[in-house]
């Protein structure tokens, strides 16, 4: 018999985990036991894929930038990326602020709802206000004080310092390429064959993705609120899933267009990453599945994806971007609030500006959230008007900002005459053991 390949053995892991969720939940201590029992498998596959993620920046950006072997490839190739993120996470916040303003989802809450949610969620609205408060209180200069690591050493030790590690990497591999290559060379052979053991470690995690997913799912059932509550935003959830699919569209049309490639053949190649965007809700845990799928099935050279890959999951955050401008005017609407023009460009801004340093970690937009509430004037506490339907969003929008630095990362490698012309294998997984 054939074995399945990779993506249909995650949709089923998703799949049993809702059932056996939902089947649990109408038992008195189930949810208990999938909690105490079920839901630790998925934090432990969560915890594997984040603890490759540093050393996996590390090493493929390393590598990446060292194989350039010339400063002009380097700012060319930053030049493009960067300047490809922007013109993305600025179209993201748009379409967000579009979608928002006609369909009007504020308007569909009750007030009696509002309450409800406010009074239920006040203790995690505070919380993130709090963590908010301290970014939004530092100076202009903040940010760009905080890119460079006073110890890479223990930036290495926190996932959300990313862009700290990024920093690193980029200097590393810009003092490797000006050294001579007798010298440089023994380095740069411990980080070709660091990337490869990193990479073997994914293969290894791979395999146990199913099982991982479907503990993630089965707890996130039984955690969910009331279904009242789901319901009563239900047209927020939708709002912001058109905009989200909008903006997986976009990336379609630009591959289409520019890397000359089917919409079959890039969301073939990007899928399995799609579904574990879907069920970790981290653009970082999901990095490691990204790369691989983009190298051995998209055709991205390695020299593009290991450059432009760790950046994107960084700073390029389409879905959180969409996300931010329809949840900003949501919550402004549900308060009777009437946004100026000046207001939302304002929100465009910063939405912008805060995608971009917004941690690749579940839940690290709702942070960067309040700092956009708060310059558009909309009151901080509505953020708990979102909480209840925050997670399984983060979920699809981490899918978004998955499916952008793929695309991204094609068109860059087409503009400089690396990306593949080659067939991809047929079998989705073929790149991975087998059960």
């Amino acid at each position: 018999m054939k074995k399945l390949a990779l993506h249909w053995k995650i949709m089923l892991g998703m799949l049993a985990g809702v059932v056996f969720g939902a089947i649990f939940t109408q038992f008195e201590g189930g949810s208990k036991l999938i909690i105490d029992w079920i839901k630790p498998f998925g934090t432990i596959f969560i915890n594997s894929l984040k603890l490759i993620a540093m050393p996996l920046i590390l090493g493929s950006l390393i590598k990446g930038v060292s194989d350039l072997k010339d400063i002009s490839k380097l700012s060319k190739m930053g030049g493009r990326t960067i300047g490809l993120y922007l013109i993305t996470t600025v179209l993201a916040v748009t379409i967000g602020l579009v979608l928002v303003n006609l369909i009007s989802p504020g308007s569909s809450i009750k007030e009696e709802t509002r309450k409800e949610l406010m009074l239920a969620y006040e203790d995690n609205a505070n919380a993130k206000m709090a963590v908010a408060a301290e970014q939004k209180d530092s100076g202009p200069l903040q940010a760009l004080v905080d890119l460079v690591p006073s110890n890479i050493f223990s930036a290495t030790t926190n996932n959300q310092n990313m862009l700290q590690v990024i920093f690193f990497a980029i200097f590393f591999g810009i003092g490797m390429i000006l050294l001579p290559e007798k010298k440089s060379n023994p380095v740069k052979l411990f980080f070709d064959s660091f990337n490869e053991v990193i990479l073997k470690l994914i293969d290894l995690i791979m395999l146990v993705a199913p099982f991982g997913v479907f503990a993630l799912l089965a707890a996130l059932v039984v955690e969910s609120p009331s279904l009242d509550l789901f319901q009563a935003l239900g047209m927020y959830a939708f709002t912001l899933l058109l905009g989200l699919a909008i903006m997986i569209g976009i990336y379609i049309l630009l591959v289409k267009v520019f890397a000359k490639k089917s919409p079959i053949f890039f969301m073939r190649g990007i899928s399995p990453a799609q579904l574990l965007a879907f069920s970790t809700s981290s653009s970082a845990a999901t990095l490691p599945v990204t790369l691989e799928r983009v190298e051995e099935h998209l055709g991205v050279d390695e020299e593009v994806a290991s450059f432009v890959l760790p950046i994107g999951a960084t700073i390029n955050m389409d879905g959180t971007s969409v996300y931010q401008a329809v949840a900003a005017v949501f919550i402004a609407q549900t308060f009777g609030m009437d946004l100026t023009l000046s207001a939302q460009l304002g929100i465009i801004l910063t939405a912008t500006l805060a995608s971009i340093g917004t941690a690749a970690v579940p839940g690290a937009g709702i942070v960067m959230l309040v700092i956009v509430l708060a310059q558009a004037g909309i009151p901080e506490v509505g953020l708990a008007l979102i909480f209840a339907i925050d997670r399984p969003l983060d979920m699809c929008r981490t899918v978004t900002n998955v499916t952008g630095d793929a695309a991204v990362s094609m068109l860059v490698a087409k503009s400089f005459g690396k990306l593949k012309d080659e067939p991809k294998p047929k079998n989705w997984d073929d790149n991975y053991p087998k059960i």
